[in-house]
């Protein structure tokens, strides 16, 4: 029987990954900061992934019960809507600390329980290839910097002999769009330096987030990254066409488009 350890259980995403895991037959573990109200898996445990030493506290409770891992998958992750230049120091830290850092701590803490040819899966998001848009910026360069992590991790570990795949989602319907509002509020009514529109970068947010897709379909893309016989290097899931196309333009171009659309 197979083994898998998977970040952020307790999310939309995550939760729906074990569930997926656990309906082929896997013995899912989890991991989260917070509780999870249902757990499709072998065992839940409560960690924080910029804590080594909790992290460390389930790598010994895994090898107490001599688990080895058949892969690892990555769905923690922070999102967070503010400005650059105002957005606090410490919720700059975190960000990163959570979506890069959590990322290098779990992988290097749980490698020796990794057996042949294990397999990571590492979700990101179709931002990261993107230009950025405004007071998406944070986000944006977390993921950005996950995926150069994960080119670079890939390059290591097919040495003795595991594969890392990445998951490119655009909007998965986790029931995070309140929580992405409550932050964009409190972005538009806090700013000193900006005069936003909260009313049209709203629009926008609920536009993109009115095109979700389930989380079972971004699932899906992670167990063909577990089970194929020669997965791809990156799944794409659900990516927007207009901000794609927004892309491709010329950069000043979308210097003006965005001004005009947020002023």
């Amino acid at each position: 029987m197979s083994d898998y350890l998977v970040t952020g259980a307790a999310g939309g995403m995550g939760s729906a990954i074990c569930r997926e895991l656990a309906d082929r037959g896997a013995k899912v573990w989890g991991i989260d900061g917070r509780d999870a109200e249902k757990f499709a898996g072998e065992g839940f445990f409560r960690a924080d992934l910029t804590k080594t030493e909790e992290l460390k506290r389930v790598f010994e409770e895994l090898s107490e019960k001599s688990v080895t891992l058949d892969g690892v998958i990555h769905a923690a992750g922070i999102y967070d809507l503010d400005s650059l230049v105002e957005i606090e120091e410490s919720s700059f830290i975190r960000d990163f600390d959570v979506n890069l850092f959590g990322i290098y701590r779990t992988n290097r803490i749980f490698l020796p329980l990794f057996k042949e040819k294990s397999r990571v899966v590492i979700i990101s998001s179709e931002l990261a290839p993107l230009r950025p848009l405004p007071f998406t910026g944070i986000y944006a360069v977390t993921k950005a910097a996950v995926e150069k992590y994960a080119e670079a991790l890939r390059m290591e570990l097919q040495l003795p002999g595991h594969s890392v795949t990445v998951i490119r989602p655009g909007a998965v319907n986790t029931g995070m769009l309140p929580a992405s509002v409550k932050k964009l509020d409190s972005f538009t009514s806090g700013t000193k330096l900006y005069s936003v529109s909260a009313a049209r970068f709203r629009k926008i947010v609920e536009s993109v987030e009115s095109k979700s897709v389930p989380p079972e379909k971004l699932s899906r893309a992670v167990l063909k990254a577990l089970f194929s016989k020669r997965p791809r290097l990156t799944y794409c899931v659900n990516r927007n066409p207009l901000l794609l196309l927004f892309g491709l333009f010329p950069e000043r171009f979308r210097l003006f488009v965005i001004k005009k659309i947020l002023s």
